[in-house]
């Protein structure tokens, strides 16, 4: 086989040694490609991340003055010094405050001195542990000053003006809250069945038209969450179509969260912004009407909960092979548990595992449900799939007290499963999730964005993501495959690599992956959503484990930043 890369605008193109199977099992080894590679840009993320800003302001005439204590407790006689001889105040305090990331806030104090004597400005962030102090004279004075909170949450920041020549102290307070959110496990619980009437009227969605989903406020979930994990299915199809989640209130994207076509049932997780009064929709995009199931997994609020912690993709759970599990398929409605607490990669103390679940060599049709251990499983199912099929689908699943998680296969043949963790959620780890406005990274198919045509089989697409972006520990994306022309699956990984490698020709060919993020068939189109860690480099690779080409769109939905 040939071996090539192309030159292109927002990724470059590489071809290597093949694989053999469909779902992946023991890595192969791969040969370097010939040719270098050139015109690799980095993914402006500005655009998508400034809708999210939010400010904060107290303007100067919240501000309060009053007379320093004197060094036995009480404060001077007479009445503070406050006004100059205009009659005008001696200093004011105005603030501004602005979130830049997931935990940082950007501070502008502007203080006005006409006292003629100099002072001193003290910042109180909130967080018990950083204070700041600057001088300053005569005159306005505007000082912009970042800071990074440990945790997400609403703080409130003091600042004090000290004028030790009038003894007194103006004081002004501003309230507040990160733009990140922490995570809840929850459920999994059904919000949404349009066949039996569940969380909406009874009957199909209508075409280019919403079904409402109530969110905040359902149930044991709070009001004022600021996102959720759900997991969407469409079934009854009967034409062409796609499925798109957004938060209730916001303009809809022009990307899309599901493809179906007809005769299909499709499932997808989805991590979707809720709106203002609590609601997601998800819009039908066919030309029929379609049934829509949504089951929620977790919820994220601004306030310290389980933050996120990516982990380069292993493999917990294989019945092929033994791996994790007792060997030989899944008996029809049997269970099998994972132990994921304290095991591999997933600290003691975790509260929910990220996971990419596939099931293969299904003997009849039906569903995996993924669950807690010790407790019965939910009506909610996370992969459904048809007699013979390989389908794989992301998973966001609470822990159970045991340390471990349950997988139900919910038809009645046996099927085998395959598990991989992709993250964990945990009370110390450090990112925190950050929804943007979402952005198209990528479009094989668009010859405005890719020069390169489809991704040829065995090849991969490189992607400096994170490279100019050293707090991003994570990304939420929904890549979709189609065109696609041989059986095979699409594997998101770290590049090892960095990009001054690739600029100056000392890269080498990465290890091929040895899990799958999402499975096809010949001419299917396929999406899935993809938690991927940036690795250390930022750089993320996009691999084509076929023999065949296929047609890649990459759409980004969030990011984790750390602190």
């Amino acid at each position: 086989m040939s071996h090539r890369r192309l030159a292109a605008s927002a990724a470059v193109l590489t071809a290597g040694i093949s694989l053999a199977s469909l779902v992946p099992g023991t890595a192969h080894a791969a040969d370097p490609a010939g040719g270098r590679p050139h015109g690799v840009t980095t993914p402006d993320l500005a655009p998508a991340e400034a809708p999210g800003s939010t400010t904060f302001t107290s303007p100067a005439e919240r501000a309060v003055t009053s007379a320093i204590p004197s060094a036995g407790g009480s404060k001077a006689s007479g009445a503070p010094r406050t006004q100059n001889l205009a009659g005008e105040p001696t200093h004011t305090i105005a603030l501004t405050g602005k979130t830049t990331s997931a935990h940082g806030i950007s501070l502008e104090t502007t203080v006005t001195n006409n006292s003629g004597a100099s002072l001193f400005v003290t910042i109180d962030w909130g967080d018990k542990e950083w204070t700041e102090t600057y001088g300053v004279s005569d005159g306005t004075h505007v000082e912009t000053r970042p800071h990074s909170y440990a945790e997400v949450g609403t703080y409130q920041i003091t600042v004090t003006v000290k004028d030790s020549f009038s003894q007194t102290l103006t004081t002004n307070t501003l309230t507040v809250t990160t733009a990140g959110s922490d995570y809840t496990p929850y459920g999994p619980t059904r919000l949404l069945d349009t066949r039996d009437g569940t969380g909406a009227p009874k009957g199909k969605v209508a075409p280019y038209s919403p079904a409402r989903v109530k969110i905040g406020g359902n149930g044991g979930i709070p009001a004022g969450v600021t996102a959720v994990a759900l997991n969407v299915t469409v079934t009854g199809t009967t034409s062409g179509g796609h499925i798109t989640a957004f938060a209730e209130g916001d303009d809809r994207p022009t990307t899309s969260n599901l493809n179906y076509a007809p005769g299909q049932t499709v499932p997808n997780l989805v991590i979707v912004p809720v709106g203002a009064n609590g609601y997601v929709d998800l819009y039908n995009g066919g030309w029929e009407p379609v049934d829509l199931i949504a089951d929620v997994a977790g919820y994220f609020t601004r306030s310290a909960s389980s933050s996120y912690s990516p982990v380069t993709p292993a493999r917990y759970a294989d019945t092929r092979t033994g791996v994790g599990t007792s060997l030989g398929q899944v008996p029809g409605y049997g269970s099998f548990n994972i132990h994921m607490s304290g095991t591999g990669s997933v600290p003691h103390g975790s509260t929910a595992v990220a996971l990419n679940v596939t099931v293969t060599n299904p003997k009849s049709d039906g569903h995996l449900t993924v669950h807690p251990s010790g407790q019965p499983a939910p009506t909610a199912s996370n992969v459904n799939f048809r007699a013979g099929q390989t389908i794989a689908n992301s998973v966001i699943v609470p822990i159970g007290a045991d340390g471990k998680i349950s997988i139900r296969n919910g038809s009645w043949n046996p099927a085998d499963v395959i598990v991989d963790v992709v993250g964990f959620y945990h009370p110390e780890s450090k990112s925190a999730y950050l929804p943007i406005k979402p952005l198209r990274l990528l479009d094989t198919r668009d010859p405005a964005d890719w020069t390169g045509g489809p991704l040829g089989g065995r090849g991969y697409i490189y992607m400096p993501i994170g490279a100019r972006y050293p707090h991003d520990k994570g990304y939420v994306l929904n890549t979709t495959v189609t065109n696609t022309r041989d059986n095979g699956y699409l594997a998101v990984t770290p590049d090892p690599n960095t990009i001054e490698a690739y600029k100056n020709g000392s890269d080498v060919w990465p290890a091929a992956p040895t899990s799958s993020n999402l499975n096809w068939t010949t001419g299917k189109t396929v999406p899935n959503l993809v938690q991927a860690s940036t690795g250390s480099t930022g750089i993320l690779d996009f691999w084509n484990q076929s023999d065949g080409d296929m047609d890649l769109v990459v759409d980004l939905f969030g990011v984790y930043q750390d602190n």
